[in-house]
């Protein structure tokens, strides 16, 4: 055969056997690192995440790789981050509800920690204990959760063990504001009590307006898509309690990077806001 084509043997069997092309070869190595980092995030980055988390990686490569190349590559692989529907601002209700003051007013934007504060409650159902809820308070300028409180019941015993779960953790200077919705525990007197002693101011959501309270909105549709629905429900309350523990402090805190914060972590920017404080 070789004699008849006129070709040597060597040529003959590199031409059965191809090396792959420098490209192919590269995205070989690429869909590693990108099996890697969805499988370290637990399948809750999509391409703008870990495009971020890979271009790190090849940064000391000299190498780089678009968001469009990622998702070609995602899309080979069959792998894609969890998803549910985003939420929706409900109409305001008809029923008549005592407007309170709006101090935030949707600007979010802060110049350092402890100014903004948001907080905010959500369910979470298990099989045993029947429907759980989860308090939380949010510094809006790292956007990292600081106060925690997880319980079977809603009551404003809650609120107030997140609320002083979050002053045990800052170091409050001058009038900060806490926005919160007009709920029942949020507008107790036990609350704006504890609220008045702290030298907090207190601002509120409009009645059906969840986007005066967007970033706290925001973070509990991350954990519900992230955390929760990937679960087909949770056994009990105490499952329920260390998965989220979980969530909020090993990752959501720690891990997590957010767009709206250059591709940081909440600790990350706290600890770049006060090292720049300490510095100056």
């Amino acid at each position: 055969m070789c004699r008849i084509l006129g070709v040597s043997r060597a040529q003959y069997y590199r031409y059965r056997s191809p090396k792959p092309s420098k490209r192919r070869a590269e995205d070989v190595d690429l869909k590693q690192r990108i099996l890697r980092i969805f499988a370290e995030f637990k399948q809750r980055y999509g391409v703008m995440k870990i495009h971020h988390e890979l271009n790190l990686e090849l940064q000391p490569l000299q190498r780089r790789c678009s968001p469009r190349r990622i998702s070609r590559l995602m899309k080979e692989l069959d792998i894609h981050s969890v998803t549910v529907n985003k939420w929706k601002a409900a109409s305001a209700s008809k029923t008549k509800v005592e407007q309170r003051p709006n101090l935030l007013k949707q600007d979010f934007s802060t110049t350092g920690l402890n100014q903004k504060w948001t907080a905010d409650m959500t369910y979470i159902q298990t099989k045993r204990n029947g429907w759980c809820y989860l308090s939380t308070i949010m510094d809006l300028h790292s956007r990292r959760i600081i106060g925690y409180s997880f319980s079977k019941k809603m009551d404003t015993d809650l609120v107030l063990k997140t609320l002083e779960s979050a002053v045990k953790n800052r170091t409050i200077t001058g009038d900060p504001i806490i926005h919160t919705d007009l709920g029942s525990q949020y507008t107790s007197d036990d609350y704006n009590q504890r609220l008045t002693e702290l030298h907090i101011r207190h601002s509120y959501s409009r009645k059906g307006y969840p986007y005066d309270n967007a970033p706290m909105e925001s973070f509990h549709a991350s954990l519900k898509k992230e955390c929760v629905y990937p679960v087909p429900v949770f056994e009990n309350y105490e499952t329920a309690a260390a998965v989220l523990f979980e969530y909020v402090h090993a990752f959501y805190n720690r891990k997590r990077i957010h767009s709206s914060l250059g591709y940081q972590t909440p600790l990350q920017v706290e600890i770049a806001t006060l090292t720049s404080q300490m510095a100056a």
